[in-house]
Order: C-alpha cells, then sequence, then structure tokens
C-alpha cells in the first residue's frame, strides 16, 4: 500500500457523513437507496460518498442483477494501521525463540497464566499481544517458538474496538434509592 492510498483512505473517513455511511455498512448490506433513507439525504448526495469510500478501498458493491448491495471492507483500515508499525532487524542463533527477539528489540512485559507466558506489554505500552511467524497465527508459547532459518514476526497488539454505544438515560425521582454510577 502506498502513501497515497493512505490518504486516500484517512480523506474519506474525514467527513462525518461518510464515516456514518461506513459504519452502517459495518452491520449489513445496504443499497445506495436505504442508506439514503436512513440519513435523509438524498440519493445522488449519498452515490458521492459512496463513491469516494469505494475509491479509497473502504467498501465493496456486489451487483445483482439491477440492485447494486454494498459491504465495508474493515480489512482496509488494517492495512493502514499496519503501516504505522515500527519494523526492527536483529540477529539471533539457530535455536532462539521470539522472546528472544523480542528481549533484544524492545522492552517486554511478560505474564505467566497457568505455566504460559503471555506479552502484556511493549516498550511501556500495557495490553495483550498475539504474535504471527511469516503470517501466520501460531499458538506456541513465545518461549517455545524456535527459529531454525530466517523468519518474519508480526506483534498484534488487541486492540479493544466499540462495537456498541449504550446512552443510559435515568427517569424518575426516586434516584437517592439505586446505587450511582
Amino acid at each position: 500500500m502506498t502513501q497515497i492510498d493512505n490518504v486516500k483512505v484517512f480523506g474519506a473517513l474525514k467527513s462525518e457523513t461518510r464515516r456514518n455511511i461506513f459504519k452502517m455498512l459495518l452491520k449489513e448490506e445496504l443499497h445506495i437507496s436505504g442508506i439514503s433513507r436512513e440519513l435523509g439525504l438524498s440519493v445522488p448526495v449519498v452515490a458521492r460518498h459512496v463513491k469516494i469510500l469505494e475509491d479509497a478501498g473502504l467498501i465493496e458493491r456486489r451487483v445483482i442483477g439491477k440492485t447494486h448491495l454494498l459491504k465495508a471492507k474493515t480489512d482496509r483500515i488494517y492495512e493502514v494501521l499496519d503501516e504505522t508499525a515500527t519494523t526492527s532487524s536483529v540477529r539471533l542463533e539457530r535455536g532462539s525463540t521470539i522472546l528472544d527477539a523480542l528481549r533484544k528489540v524492545s522492552a517486554v512485559g511478560i505474564k505467566k497464566i497457568n505455566d504460559r507466558e503471555y506479552v502484556v506489554s511493549v516498550d511501556g505500552e500495557e495490553g495483550y499481544y498475539l504474535y504471527e511467524v511469516n503470517g501466520k497465527l501460531l499458538d506456541t508459547p513465545i518461549d517455545e517458538c524456535v527459529f531454525e532459518g530466517d523468519s518474519e514476526v508480526a506483534l498484534r497488539k488487541l486492540v479493544p474496538v466499540t462495537r456498541k454505544i449504550i446512552k443510559i438515560k435515568t427517569k424518575g425521582a426516586d434516584d437517592d434509592q439505586r446505587r450511582r454510577i
């Protein structure tokens, strides 16, 4: 992915209308007129926004006869975020582990849970991390995954993504008897 592609993605998401369309399409496939009705915008206005999202690779279109269904492409967002990752190179002896590699390039926090070690911080950034070796997610503990040849390790932080927001409105004057948050 090029710098220009990334600029297109961020530019497409700059508009609140396009972010709303993208959020709708994350939940379900819709056609332009359905989006138009939901947002209270004209079909031509929605079509222009959809075109920008399509050009940025954030949504895709599926054609069934004369019906065009749209849906979000979340992998595109992940690709853009992957571009922000730092890359390090390290030389290790054959038989070294992922944990050995991490300790050479980062300050790593490890937590042992039920005889398994988990990465819980990297360079002071707390969280839980998964790792891929040569593009494959492994189930081997980081201190047992041994390198026999050149490899590439991608460390992925599990990031909480808000999927639902609930706005609470209380009613009634009898709130003193309830536990307050």
